[in-house]
Order: C-alpha cells, then sequence, then structure tokens
C-alpha cells in the first residue's frame, strides 16, 4: 500500500480534460507556503514579461525594488531589483501548472514577445505537456499541463509504477490519510 493519496481539493489546478477552464487569478492574501524569487535588472521588461507572455498578474509593488506576481493561489513570483543577472539561464528552473489548452497559446505568446525564449509545447513521460521558457532575467520557467490519463497509456503505467494511481480509480482512500 502506498502512502500517496487522492488530495487534488487542496490544488487550485482542475483535473486534466479536454475543455477544462482555468481558475481566475486568485487576488487573495494567504501565507505564501513557497515563492520563487527572481533578480532582474529591468523591473519593467522582466514584468511585462511575466504578465503577457506568462499570464501572471501584479498583486502589489514597492516601486523600483520588488514587485510580488501571481496568476492562481499558490503561484507567487517576486521580481527583485538587481544590479545584473545571470549570462545563462541556470540548470535549475521553476514550474507552475495550467491547463491543456493554454500551452499552444502560452508558447506562441512568448515567441512573439521574446522569439528564441520558448521550448516546447513537449509531452511528459509523466503525462504533461511543458513549455519551457527563458525569461527577459534568465529564469528557466517551466509552463506544465496534466493532459487526460488513458488508464491503458505508457503514462499511466510509469505513474502506476511510482504508487499513483489516478482519482477516481478505486485506490485512493483520504478517509485514512485526511
Amino acid at each position: 500500500m502506498s502512502d500517496y493519496y487522492n488530495a487534488f481539493e487542496m490544488s487550485p489546478v482542475p483535473a486534466p480534460g479536454p475543455d477544462v477552464v482555468p481558475p481566475e487569478p486568485f487576488r487573495g492574501i494567504y501565507g505564501m507556503p513557497a515563492f520563487v524569487t527572481i533578480p532582474t535588472s529591468d523591473l519593467a521588461a522582466s514584468v511585462d514579461f511575466w504578465m503577457h507572455g506568462l499570464g501572471f498578474f501584479e498583486l502589489f509593488s514597492v516601486p523600483g525594488t520588488l514587485v510580488h506576481l501571481r496568476r492562481w493561489a499558490f503561484q507567487d513570483v517576486l521580481l527583485v531589483a538587481a544590479d545584473s543577472v545571470p549570462e545563462q539561464p541556470p540548470a535549475m528552473g521553476f514550474s507552475f501548472a495550467g491547463v491543456l489548452g493554454q500551452a499552444e497559446s502560452l508558447a506562441e505568446t512568448c515567441r512573439a514577445l521574446r522569439p528564441d525564449s520558448v521550448d516546447g509545447p513537449r509531452d511528459t513521460a509523466w503525462n504533461t505537456r511543458d513549455v519551457e521558457v527563458i525569461t527577459p532575467e534568465n529564469a528557466r520557467v517551466v509552463f506544465t499541463a496534466a493532459k487526460p490519463l488513458d488508464p491503458a497509456s505508457r503514462e499511466a503505467r510509469n505513474l502506476e509504477a511510482m504508487g499513483i494511481t489516478p482519482p477516481g480509480d478505486g485506490h485512493a482512500d483520504n478517509e485514512r490519510h485526511a
């Protein structure tokens, strides 16, 4: 028996499906369980790219110092003014979730803003469609969207081998874990 259990009700990310609608941007104030801080030497250009390319909005700012961006709940980014940024993107990256129907348009929008900044969309072995973007501050950001899971697929077998079964398959036991 696995210690994993279905806890999708905690997440703003909707279950994958062909006509899934993304949630509205989340404007509430909460204690952030995790966030990413990204230094930028051009705060205005970075904010513009994150908002128009990646779909974030400005939650608040400290002029000339910091801009707090957000998409959905728990998708928080702090852009912080810095004297310089790395010349090359790091191997490490930051991923945020979306819905499948957003992958193509996000890639196209980011390409329009920064033509050589996008890799993908591409499908993964863990059943997502990902778009990797290098932002103006050379951050490596991955937009990731779950694909509907075909129980007979290689991806489903990969997940099951890791002890992860899809919600609603009868194997989850929330009562025991919640």
